[in-house]
């Protein structure tokens, strides 16, 4: 699922690998699936909403229809992936709520894997730490059973774990200099508000950063993943 009007990661990506995709994209108002029958994995993608912003709030975004879904595919056994919203709503649909991250972060910074990240057999290309994208306020809530994976100075849930199944990742390692260019034009306002802040790219510096790497690195993840189900 879908819930801005920017690029994800891309479908060649997917059917060079021979997976059949679909996509619902609700900003366009497209329906939530009714239930988890039709499909094997589930990726939910981030948005400029949280778990919490209402139908008043914004009428083509269900949050409770979404955390249905979610909670549907993973009892009945389904590859579930969350990023940033995503993962949010993960945690939701587990009874986790979301919470304030310390720091708002926007550009690309390193995030460092910890002692569990490390020993992870689908993070083993990702090194002790790597640069990665970023754009939230906030962060996923945790269950009794949630592992950290990794880390970064500005926010202590980046990549966490659900179950063997279900993963969130409240970085953005899917992020390419064309979503970086669409995300700029429609956060003007944003962006001002936040210049200064700790974690806060430039304008410039987002534009001239290379994401290829980590594309690599996520695919690489998501590739151990499949093969693991």
């Amino acid at each position: 699922m879908n819930h801005s009007n920017q690029p994800a990661l891309t479908n060649p990506g997917a059917q060079t690998r021979g997976h059949d995709i679909s996509w619902t994209h609700v900003y366009n108002r497209e329906p939530v699936p009714a239930n988890a029958d039709g499909f094997d994995m589930l990726v939910v993608f981030g948005g400029p909403q949280s778990p919490r912003t209402t139908l008043a709030e914004c009428p083509y975004f269900d949050s409770q229809a979404e955390q249905r879904l979610i909670k549907q595919a993973i009892d009945a056994g389904r590859v579930v992936v969350g990023i940033c919203l995503g993962s949010q709503l993960i945690g939701e649909a587990l009874g986790a709520e979301v919470c304030q991250s310390p720091n708002k972060e926007i550009g690309h910074y390193p995030i460092t894997l910890t002692e569990a990240g490390t020993q992870h057999p689908l993070l083993s290309d990702f090194g002790s730490s790597l640069t990665v994208g970023h754009w939230h306020n906030d962060m996923p809530g945790l269950t009794a059973e949630t592992v950290i994976l990794a880390e970064s100075a500005g926010c202590p849930r980046q990549i966490v774990q659900f179950s063997d199944r279900v993963y969130g990742f409240q970085c953005h390692m899917e992020f390419t200099a064309e979503a970086i260019e669409g995300l700029i034009q429609h956060s003007e306002q944003e962006l001002a508000e936040a210049k200064g802040k700790p974690f806060i790219r430039s304008v410039e510096e987002m534009r001239n950063h290379d994401y290829r790497e980590m594309n690599h690195k996520l695919w690489s993840f998501l590739d151990k993943l499949t093969e693991s189900r």
